[in-house]
Parts: structure tokens; C-alpha cells; sequence
């Protein structure tokens, strides 16, 4: 989707500045003892997922307000897929949400990734809203509805979902539900989660052998007084009670103000059951805003934990990483490419820390120098190396900067006329 030529022909405008900033970061790590080359191979290697369902136009709770030229079905989600990792070349791999970018042959799907040099990552269930001719209706619940039918309804659905996820070459499916309940009293808890369960092993029993289940948490929305799955203590309990190849998703937005991600994160590492994430950023709650656009610290001081549970050699981590926004300001592609940047740099600010003089002052309790430790890291400006890395591998140096100069939409806009249920972005 992108001309090469006029990408080396952008990239040659910034490559001996580039070169300079890389030269002189490399010496200052020097003197830390850090060698540049080894990070800027991790960097190169780094990876993140980008959702199908991002790369259109977001709405809010009032309205949508449609993008221009913004794709209509999977096919197009996977040209401006592309186009992000012809950018920054560390999203190649596309997360699908169903049935939203189902089709009746799904080997059109894998072979249109394949043609664009992209993968699928986890497949997303949909039991949040109600499809066209269903037979029952999730209003008041799907895996944990009181009417077994609609629970059946819902366990089929995300059997469905394996089936397409096998015919694209995926290996997790990701379970995310909305029930809960608005009034107190309008449903039993206890009974509401052992319906959920029981629905869950039956989906769980479905999973091919060498395939993982993904459960994710939500504390509100759509169901304000409860929620099922409400936050991590429900997911790792759920995940514990369905089996080793269960884990528990942590969404950087759907958790209570001032919760100590970073902790949870560690909590799951240590009890073998992280699946991953679903990065991006709030303010308020699950705001679904740019990776690390408010609180990049927090991202850093999760990525310390990432690489501690590396350094260490935890079991049976494997974390799978992906954005998860809701793009109604911005160009999706324009968010997406920087995000995915953003979180690249959280992982090699990370990769900077010292972890032998941090272990030092943490078993010595001196608060302020291992506080001191983390911030040398994450105070180092490591553009230099991100940009090294997408210029290594064919990206932009200036992902945004070059993007803005194709004029991507206004060349699509014949193509793709403006169509009023595009199957893409969140509402």
C-alpha cells in the first residue's frame, strides 16, 4: 500500500541526523555500561498487535461521527492494517473481532492477510450485542443469562469463533462479556457466575490442543452496578477453574482509578496466568484513549515487571500484546502507528534498567535509589533507537510525518464512499 521509493526518498531526508542522534545515545549508554546494539535488536524484534475493529472510527455514547474513507469490511481493515506496519514494521500481526469480519469463505480472509504480509492474533467474541436474526437477545446477559437457551446461543457463538479463528490461522480465542446487572437485586451473584462458568468449560472443552483461551474484566459499562467478570480476582479465579490453557487479560483501561496495575500484572506472572494486553489509555475509565498518551510512566513501570519476569525466566510467560482504542478525534491509522511506537518505547525504556543494582537496593530497602534506579531508565530518551529500528526494517523514520504526506485517505475516497455501518470502530 505504500511506495518504497517514496519512503527511502522521506527517510533520506532524516537519516544522517537519525545517525547522529543513534552515534551519541550510544555513547551515553556506554558509559552506563548498556550496549545500544543489543537493545536496538530487541527493539527490532519487539511486536504488538493491532485490533481489526481500530482501524475504523470510534464513536461515543451520544454519537459516531464517520471517518473519511474509513474501511467497510475486513478486507479494507486489513489494507490499513497494512499500512500501519509498512509505517513503524512491529504490528504485523491483526487481532479479529466476530462476527463482525466473518465472511463465507474465510480463506479469502487468511489469503488478503497473507498477500499484505500480516498474521492473525486472537480472535474476539461478540455476545455484547444482539446480530441481525438471532434468535435470542443479550440484553440481559449472554454466557450467564438465566435462559439456558440464550446461554447456549452464546457458547455456539464463541465455538463459531474458534472454527473461523482455525480457517485464519489464529491460536487464542479472547472471551469478553457484558453481563451484569444495572439494580441491586436484579440478579444473584453467586448463581450469575456459576452460570458463566459452566458456559466457559463448555467453550474451553471446545479449544483445539494447542489452543489458549483469553478471559478479560471490566468493572462497569454497559452494566453499571455489576459486572461478571469485574476485575482481576473474578478473571484469575475463572481462569484457575477452567484449566492451564485459561489466562487472565489485562485492558490498561478496565480498572478502578489509582488500581496498581503494575501489581496485578505481577500477581499474574507469578501465579502463571497473564495472557497479555489490550494497551491503551484513561483518564476517567475505560476511555480507550492512545497507548501511553497520559500516563506513559505507568506503561514503563508495567514493562519493568515484564522484563523482571524475563530477566527471572518466569513460567509459562508468554504474553501476547495488543492495542485495543477507540480513535473519534484522530486518523486510526495516524493513532494506531503512534501507539504502537508508544509501547515499543515503554519496553526498551525498560530493557535500560539495571537490574542488578536494582535487586541491590530493594533486598538493601534504600527506597531512593531503586526509585532512582527506574527513573535513569525511563528518563532516557530512546527515539533514537525506535527510529533505528523502523529504518532497519523498511518503516518510516517519521511514521506520522511521511503518513500526512501520501494523502492516503483523499486517494481512497472513491473507493470506499461513506457507508453508515462500516463493521468497524467501537461505539
Amino acid at each position: 500500500m505504500i511506495d518504497k521509493s517514496k519512503l527511502a526518498e522521506a527517510n533520506a531526508a532524516h537519516a544522517d541526523n537519525l545517525q547522529h542522534d543513534y552515534d551519541a545515545l550510544g555513547a551515553h549508554l556506554a558509559r552506563r555500561g548498556v550496549d545500544i546494539a543489543d537493545v536496538l535488536e530487541k527493539a527490532c524484534e519487539f511486536a504488538v498487535a493491532v485490533p481489526s475493529w481500530g482501524a475504523g472510527t470510534g464513536g461515543t455514547r451520544f454519537a459516531r461521527f464517520p471517518g473519511k474513507s474509513e474501511p467497510r469490511n475486513i478486507f479494507e481493515k486489513l489494507e490499513d492494517c497494512a499500512v500501519i506496519n509498512d509505517l513503524v514494521c512491529i504490528t504485523g500481526e491483526v487481532s479479529p473481532h466476530f462476527p463482525w469480519d466473518v465472511v463465507e469463505d474465510m480463506g479469502e480472509v487468511k489469503a488478503a492477510a497473507d498477500s499484505h504480509g500480516l498474521t492473525f492474533g486472537p480472535v474476539n467474541s461478540n455476545t455484547f450485542q444482539d446480530q441481525v436474526g438471532q434468535a435470542h437477545s443479550y440484553k440481559y446477559g449472554s454466557l450467564s443469562h438465566s435462559d439456558k437457551s440464550t446461554r447456549d446461543q452464546a457458547v455456539a457463538h464463541n465455538i463459531d469463533c474458534i472454527e473461523w479463528g482455525k480457517a485464519i490461522g489464529s491460536d487464542v480465542l479472547t472471551v469478553w462479556v457484558g453481563d451484569g446487572s444495572n439494580f441491586a437485586g436484579q440478579s444473584n451473584f453467586t448463581r450469575q457466575f456459576e452460570r458463566y462458568l459452566t458456559s466457559m468449560e463448555d467453550i474451553y472443552k471446545a479449544l483445539p490442543g494447542d489452543w489458549r483461551m483469553f478471559i478479560e474484566h471490566k468493572m462497569f459499562e454497559p452494566s453499571f452496578y455489576s459486572t461478571v467478570i469485574q476485575d482481576w480476582g473474578s478473571n484469575i479465579l475463572a481462569a484457575q477453574h477452567l484449566g492451564d490453557r485459561c489466562f487472565s487479560l489485562v485492558d490498561l483501561g478496565h480498572h478502578a482509578p489509582n488500581v496498581n496495575i503494575e501489581m496485578i500484572v505481577a500477581r499474574l506472572i507469578q501465579f502463571e496466568k497473564l495472557a497479555g494486553f489490550h494497551f491503551n489509555d484513561s483518564k476517567y475509565g475505560d476511555d480507550d484513549l492512545d497507548s501511553g498518551s497520559l500516563h506513559p510512566f505507568q506503561q514503563f513501570l508495567i514493562f519493568n515487571e515484564l522484563i523482571d519476569a524475563e530477566h527471572r525466566g518466569a513460567k509459562n510467560f508468554r504474553p501476547e500484546y495488543m492495542l485495543d482504542q477507540s480513535h473519534n478525534m484522530t486518523d486510526p491509522i495516524e493513532s494506531l502507528a503512534t501507539s504502537a511506537v508508544a509501547v515499543q518505547r515503554s519496553y526498551v525504556q525498560a530493557l535500560l534498567i539495571n537490574r542488578t543494582e536494582l535487586e541491590g537496593y530493594q533486598d538493601d530497602n534504600d527506597a531512593m535509589m531503586a526509585s532512582q534506579c527506574l527513573k535513569r531508565a525511563y528518563q532516557t530518551d530512546v527515539t533514537p533507537i525506535l527510529s533505528m529500528a523502523r529504518f532497519k526494517a523498511g518503516g518510516a523514520i517519521d511514521p506520522v510525518g511521511f503518513y500526512r504526506s501520501l494523502n492516503y485517505r483523499d486517494t481512497l475516497e472513491t473507493k470506499r464512499p461513506a457507508s453508515a455501518n462500516p463493521s468497524s470502530g467501537i461505539v
